[in-house]
Parts: C-alpha cells; structure tokens; sequence
C-alpha cells in the first residue's frame, strides 16, 4: 500500500449502497501523516466537478497544486468531511499547495467551532 501524506489528491473506489459496484470518486486526504501512518483508515473531503455555488466549497483549480492535474476546475466540499479505508485509494493524482489546504482546514475548523 502507498503511504498517503496530507494534502495527497487520491481516487478512491466507493462502493454503491447495494455493494454490486462502485464508482471511482477524487478526494483530498486532510488527516496528518502520523494519523495516516498508523491507521488504517484516513480522513478526507470529497472533490466534485460540480461548480455550482454552495456554502463550504473551495474552488480548487490545477494552479491550487504543487505537483499533478485536475481534469477539470473542481471544489473541495469541506462539509462532507468523511473517514474511508486506505485499501479503496485507486492512486493518487497530485498534491495541493499548503496555501490551499490551509483555506478548507480554516473552513473546517469554522464549521466545529462553537457559535
């Protein structure tokens, strides 16, 4: 298995809900290296192409990385924050600039923090 690093971009394998197929989705791994080292599992936020305008998204364009590519303009969806397997990680396909990963950790963090 390949070590994953924070700020990796991974495709992952989801399983759909009847467990006869899966799909293969991008999403960032936002947990730190020594969580991802001694878990099995990792914490991250999905990527969608959809570029519609919703609470929580941070574009994310190829300029937003410091090694790899997007197919296509995406946004980080920090409100669906989930923990998958490492096993379902298909590859990874860039790493994003710490100025980047910093702007959806800040959201992540205004969505905890107490009103």
């Amino acid at each position: 298995m390949t070590m994953l690093s924070q700020r990796d971009i991974v495709l992952l394998s989801f399983p759909f809900f009847d467990l006869k197929g899966s799909r293969v989705r991008p999403a960032i791994v936002m947990s730190n290296d020594g969580y991802n080292r001694s878990s099995e599992d990792f914490i991250a936020v999905p990527i969608t192409s959809n570029l519609k305008f919703r609470d929580y998204a941070v574009l994310i364009t190829n300029e937003d990385l410091e090694s790899g590519r997007l197919i296509v303009d995406s946004k980080a969806k920090v409100d669906r924050v989930f923990s998958v397997s490492q096993r379902l990680v298909r590859m990874k396909v860039g790493r994003m600039k710490v100025e980047t990963y910093n702007r959806l950790t800040d959201i992540l963090f205004k969505l905890l923090k107490s009103q």
